[in-house]
């Protein structure tokens, strides 16, 4: 046994230093990114709709795709399904200027199954840019000899490989043929990870430390879990993620496919966390006597279109910009400086 005496932080333990800036208003600041990958390239708003019931869903893919963000499809749609997502005739794309593929990952385990389904999919739609490989656990060496396979079996796709939440394996990932590695352990709002085995790791500094690994390498990061606020995706983005994914931020809105039910005169929408005992009975008949459950089944509010709290999400980033001098979002970690603090703000009216 030992012990790490260092400090580990969360987005509620800093705040940015504000700095000058010669930026005159927000709507200057440049919120676009783009990446060069193995085979592809990616530029768009690099805020990426978690593959979670409710948020990674077609319709949701679609409206953030208008918007230049990108989403993790869940993993329970059906090979037909998947195939008619993805080939989509010219008359569409006439209408909607964008393809697919260019916002979207494919997401998958890494059971002989889930092989088997991706390649179904694939021989019909081979448009397909984007993989995320997802498992709870990204430590195994069954998960890190997948990802290798998989890089040497679709040579030409993006491959995005999680969870982890250290330096150490978010390399070996990445040496593993990962290109971009999805950082977090336990930190989403509808996870009990933590509770149910304590392990994890602080968010901001599992984002620091993952984004200086993978950077290292040429790789790079999404920072997966723990953003309550457009604040936090800002100090994700400072701390060095590439992209940002959010699960619970973005549920409850009519793109997500939820049931809106009512309560008291108020409309609520039920999220749930996909370790959770209602994503093991709706997707895998039951909770294996094996396991334990791992997430939680809540009802958030229903926030009706997604396009409102888009804006709000970016507007809180530009500014965050404009408060430490940044450009947009690829100078906004070089002009970071975060300050450890007691508490963040002031929570007298906070409902």
């Amino acid at each position: 046994m030992r012990i790490e005496e260092n400090i580990k932080l969360d987005y509620s333990d800093v705040l940015f230093r504000p700095k000058r800036s010669t930026l005159e208003s927000r709507k200057d600041v440049d919120l676009t990114r783009s990446y060069n990958f193995m085979r592809n390239s990616y530029m768009g708003i690099p805020i990426i709709a978690a593959n979670m019931d409710g948020v990674g869903t077609f319709g949701m893919a679609d409206a953030l795709g208008k918007l230049g963000l990108f989403t993790c499809l869940i993993k329970s749609y059906s090979v037909n399904e998947y195939v008619d997502f993805f080939d989509v005739n010219e008359k569409w794309l006439e209408i909607h200027q964008v393809r697919r593929q260019n916002y979207t990952a494919y997401t998958m385990g890494i059971t002989d199954k889930d092989h088997e389904k991706f390649r179904m999919v694939y021989e019909q739609a081979p448009q397909i840019k984007y993989v995320c490989i997802d498992v709870a656990n990204g430590y195994t060496r069954r998960f890190c000899d997948f990802v290798k396979m998989f890089r040497q079996t679709y040579k030409d796709i993006t491959i995005i490989a999680g969870n982890v939440c250290t330096a150490d394996q978010t390399q070996e990932l990445i040496l593993n043929g990962a290109d971009i590695v999805k950082v977090g352990i336990g930190p989403g709002s509808v996870c009990t990870t933590r509770i149910q085995t304590g392990v994890g790791y602080p968010q901001l500094s599992a984002v620091i430390e993952c984004a200086d690994a993978a950077h290292g390498l040429g790789g790079y990061i999404i920072a997966d879990g723990g953003c309550t606020t457009p604040g936090d995706v800002a100090k994700a983005f400072g701390a060095g993620a590439d992209f940002v994914m959010l699960g619970g931020m973005l549920a409850g809105h009519d793109e997500g496919g939820g049931k809106v039910a009512t309560t008291d005169g108020k409309q609520f929408v039920e999220f749930y966390g996909m370790s959770s005992d209602k994503a093991n009975i709706k997707h895998f008949g039951g909770l294996k006597k094996y396991r334990t459950s791992e997430g939680r089944n809540v009802k958030i509010p229903y926030r009706g279109s997604i396009d409102i709290t888009v804006q709000n999400i970016l507007g809180g980033l530009r500014s965050t910009c404009t408060y430490v001098g940044a450009a947009g979002l690829k100078q906004l970690s070089k002009c970071t400086t975060f300050v450890r603090c007691n508490d963040t703000h002031n929570r007298v009216y906070e409902s």
